[in-house]
């Protein structure tokens, strides 16, 4: 079998942090990008997940704090999120 390289471009940042969580599996950015592709070659489809994310029962039950707070009229309205971090540290 003859070998190819593939290159591909992608943000610095990026790269550095996917670098970080597959070394911590003891693994290298062209083991993972070969495990994909036969991943592909083997299933005929894309192995990623295009759903959004579903929130967990924290989050939901923070959705349903700030929805109450809405409908009541309770709570504050800030102009930031800058300004809501100061609000909270006085």
């Amino acid at each position: 079998m003859a070998a190819s390289t593939l290159t591909i471009r992608i943000d610095n940042t990026l790269k550095e942090e996917a670098s970080r969580i597959v070394e911590h599996y003891g693994l290298d950015l062209s083991s993972v990008t070969r495990a994909f592709f036969t991943q592909i070659v083997n299933t005929n489809a894309i192995p990623l997940s295009f759903d959004y994310e579903q929130p967990n029962a924290e989050s939901l039950a923070a959705i349903r704090e700030t929805e109450e707070m809405i409908r009541s009229g309770k709570g504050k309205s800030y102009k930031s999120g800058r300004d809501l971090i100061q609000a909270a540290m006085a």
